[in-house]
């Protein structure tokens, strides 16, 4: 997909104290529009920094090259690939990842996307929710169900879209390379209907902000969400206001009694979210129209 010299030296750049995200895509940005074509990414990368930056880039220089999780390649995608994701491109322009590490089948980024995000503690009509639109979804060969591997909403959607025959991408809150497979997946599993992303260098760990971060990525990759219980406050909450205020289409169930773990549904629905509930041929009408 790239040359893997480019991923360690984007990797190293951002490492660098003050660097961060925006300021490696700004950077990304000028070589692609000025010099790109006269210089080496590497070598236009430390044309901008300090004789103490440099020593730094060099200090934590991280090879990458030829790094398998559990025999299977990591795949890499840079933002100046022709085939990085468009819409997580357009979606978050100067905070997007710069570069998406994967394992499985990446051909599945072509697919169409829903992504689903919840509460870790679901409650059971949250439960049966996302099984109904997911098990609806995964009968279109093209439509991968795409969610954040955590526990709750995530988990449901992950498991119930490869028990039914569905494709599933998983979007890590952290690097790529403390990845397995969880034990409650282990019997559906499926390499073939997997993909796993992460924007993440490969030994970040996980922190509060990451995991928010990877819900924008969620949202980016997605052509529609579906927030399955959002409490009044959180990630998942965040997640639905993300996506109306990008005009991402959003669904959200609608109960007669709401637990405390969907309060927050409410707000999402006042706001201009798209009601579902327990009627199967009504989510899948209301699902379906997006395509």
């Amino acid at each position: 997909m790239c040359e893997i010299k480019d991923v360690q030296a984007i990797y190293s750049f951002m490492k660098i104290r003050g660097i961060g995200v925006t300021r490696t895509n700004k950077e990304l940005l000028s070589y692609t529009q000025q010099l790109g074509s006269m210089w080496k990414l590497e070598d236009w990368l430390l044309s901008v920094l300090t004789a103490e930056q440099k020593a730094e880039y060099y200090s934590q220089y991280e090879m990458v090259e030829g790094l398998k999780i559990k025999s299977l390649e990591v795949f890499f995608n840079t933002v100046l690939d022709q085939s990085y994701p468009s819409m997580l491109k357009n979606l978050l322009k100067l905070n997007t990842p710069p570069v998406l590490s994967m394992i499985g089948n990446v051909q599945l980024l072509t697919n169409r996307k829903v992504g689903f995000s919840g509460s870790r503690k679901v409650s059971e009509k949250g439960i049966a929710v996302t099984r109904d639109c997911v098990e609806q979804l995964s009968r279109e060969k093209d439509v991968s169900i795409v969610s954040g591997y955590a526990q709750g909403v995530d988990k449901e959607a992950h498991y119930t879209a490869l028990q039914a025959g569905g494709s599933t991408i998983i979007v890590l809150p952290n690097g790529i390379s403390s990845f397995y497979v969880r034990q409650e997946l282990k019997d559906v599993w499926d390499w073939n209907r997997v993909l796993v992303i992460s924007e993440y260098l490969p030994k970040d760990k996980w922190s509060v902000s990451r995991a928010m971060n990877r819900n924008n990525t969620i949202i980016g990759l997605s052509d529609a969400m579906v927030v399955v219980e959002a409490g009044l406050t959180g990630g998942s909450l965040d997640a639905g206001l993300r996506s109306l205020e990008d005009k991402k289409p959003l669904f959200v169930p609608v109960y007669s009694d709401y637990p405390e773990s969907a309060l927050g549904n409410r707000m999402l629905l006042e706001k201009g979210a798209k009601g579902i509930g327990r009627n199967r041929q009504s989510n899948r009408a209301n699902v379906m129209a997006l395509f």
